[in-house]
Order: structure tokens, then sequence, then C-alpha cells
């Protein structure tokens, strides 16, 4: 039940996201468009809590309690990033907004990749938080190794994002070579 509950999650998001821009710029009713994208967190908050009902109920703590907790952190750390990029991007193609600007070359485009390595940091950070409280609340009365596996799978794949950006520093991300001019 809890993995078709995060797929609906994530499903939600995306139907959330898309009626509410859609009702923003296609429909010009900016306010109920936000009123949509507003409600999303209840997403999460709903996860949260059948996360946590799911263990109160005795279920042994597995996987998807730590997917569960990977993506309540992923989502706490981007979820309002995401909509207000893709707010921009729709702006820009359905409304009067102007072109927002991309993450850039060289240092420009180091320093974006570690903004989003902060994130992935703070998506960790939330997810261990959450996982040791499920350990904590589950306490002695159940095998809590999976839980702790899931805390070093954020470390890991933080960690990953952190040497991707450190590429972006070492290696920058040269513009393109512009075009000659055609006579």
């Amino acid at each position: 039940m809890l993995v078709t509950l995060i797929i609906v999650c994530e499903v939600g998001f995306w139907v959330l996201l898309t009626g509410g821009l859609a009702l923003r710029y296609l429909a010009k009713k900016p306010r109920l468009g936000a009123a949509v994208l507003l409600c999303e967190p209840l997403l999460e908050l709903v996860l949260f809590v059948a996360t946590a009902l799911d263990l109160r109920a005795g279920a042994e703590p597995d996987w998807k309690h730590g997917l569960a907790a990977l993506y309540l952190g992923y989502t706490a750390a981007y979820g309002h990033w995401t909509v207000k990029w893709l707010d921009g991007h729709a702006a820009y193609r359905l409304g009067d907004g102007s072109k927002p600007a991309g993450a850039g070359y060289g240092k420009a485009r180091a320093v974006h990749e570690w903004k989003l390595v902060a994130r992935s940091v703070l998506a960790a950070a939330v997810a261990i938080a959450l996982l040791q409280a499920a350990i904590w609340y589950v306490g002695g009365s159940g095998d809590t190794a999976p839980l702790r596996a899931w805390q070093f799978t954020a470390l890991r794949v933080t960690g990953i994002h952190a040497l991707i950006a450190a590429t972006y520093t070492v290696w920058p991300k040269r513009a393109p070579a512009k075009a000659g001019i055609q006579g």
C-alpha cells in the first residue's frame, strides 16, 4: 500500500503542478492556479501520516518506509524550487514573462551545481531525521536495519551529487562556439 501511495503522491504532484500552471497561464486564473499549487504539500502530509500509521500498526520497517522518507526529504528540499523553476518557464512559454536564465557556463555553472548540492544535503538531512524518528518510534520492537541502510543511501546519493558538482568546478562547462557570420 505504501509504494502505491508514494506513486500516487508523485503523480499527484505533477497533476497539481500541471493543473495549477494551466489555470494560471492558459485559463488566465492566477489566483485559482496558485491555490491549486498550494495544495501540493498536502500530498506529502498524507504520505507522512500514512507511513507513521503503517509503522504504528505494527508493520515491519522495510525499504518502503525508507523510500517514503527519501521522497519526503526530496520534496522538502526540491519541491518549491521545482515549482518556481517550472512556473518561470510556463510564464515565458505561455504568458508574457521573460526568458528564465539558464545555469550558465564556467564558474556560474559550477556555483549553480553547488547550490543544487546544498539542496541535496537538505533533502538528505530531512530524510535521515525522518528515518531516525522512525527508528526511535519502532524502538526495540522491530528490525530497524533497513531504515539505517536508507540513512546511508541518503548520504551516498548526496556524495555522488557532490562529486558531479566537483566535476563542474574542476572541468568547467564551456559556452558553445558562436557560429561564423554568414554573408
